[in-house]
């Protein structure tokens, strides 16, 4: 892969970082530094580090785990997804909150799941020294941390006027399943 196709790589994985992000500045509502960033970094980190760990356990484990995967990804998006559509219809129950550790945790394990796959492709395409991964996983922690982070001030920066036309829990929920069923279905059908 040459640089552009890296960076190409970089984007696509990063887009769901983006919309989740979107997503958890509707619900944060205002700018909290201290909250994006941490969960940019979630992002980033996890984004990098799937790729490693699919790399790296090609060759011992990755046939096990390339047949669950997605199931897993999708049953983490299902959860949140679910439980945000409940508390649209149930106000009284807790609300979706993405400034806590747990959420972010979820959520950046659940849509990196899918970057391990990436890292079984690493090693397929020559890519067999860890120090030759130093670019590619950079590049895809990096643009998932800055996506990230635009998309959470733009779904702060919207969050009001959306509030007012939507319902953010039950769209939000409907995403989450929607992002969950793309992994699901990308991976049972062979869609890229």
């Amino acid at each position: 892969m040459n640089i552009l196709d890296i960076l190409l790589l970089s984007v696509a994985l990063a887009m769901d970082c983006f919309a989740l992000s979107i997503l958890s500045g509707i619900f944060m509502g205002k700018r909290d530094w201290r909250v994006i960033l941490q969960m940019s970094f979630f992002f980033g980190l996890f984004q990098a580090l799937f790729p490693l760990i699919g790399w790296a356990g090609t060759s011992h484990f990755s046939h096990l785990f390339q047949q669950f995967d997605h199931w897993i990804a999708f049953g983490l998006l299902l959860f949140i997804g679910v439980q945000m559509i409940y508390e649209h219809y149930h106000p009284e129950v807790k609300r979706f909150d993405p400034s806590k550790l747990k959420t972010q945790l979820i959520m950046a394990v659940a849509d990196s799941i899918d970057a391990f796959a990436v890292g079984i492709s690493f090693a397929c395409t020559g890519y067999d020294k860890l120090s030759s991964l130093t670019f590619p996983l950079w590049s895809i922690g990096i643009v998932s941390f800055l996506f990230s982070v635009v998309g959470c001030l733009l779904g702060i920066h919207s969050g009001s006027r959306i509030r007012k036309i939507l319902k953010p829990e039950l769209v939000g929920g409907i995403i989450l399943i929607v992002i969950g069923l793309k992994i699901l279905l990308t991976h049972l059908m062979g869609w890229e």
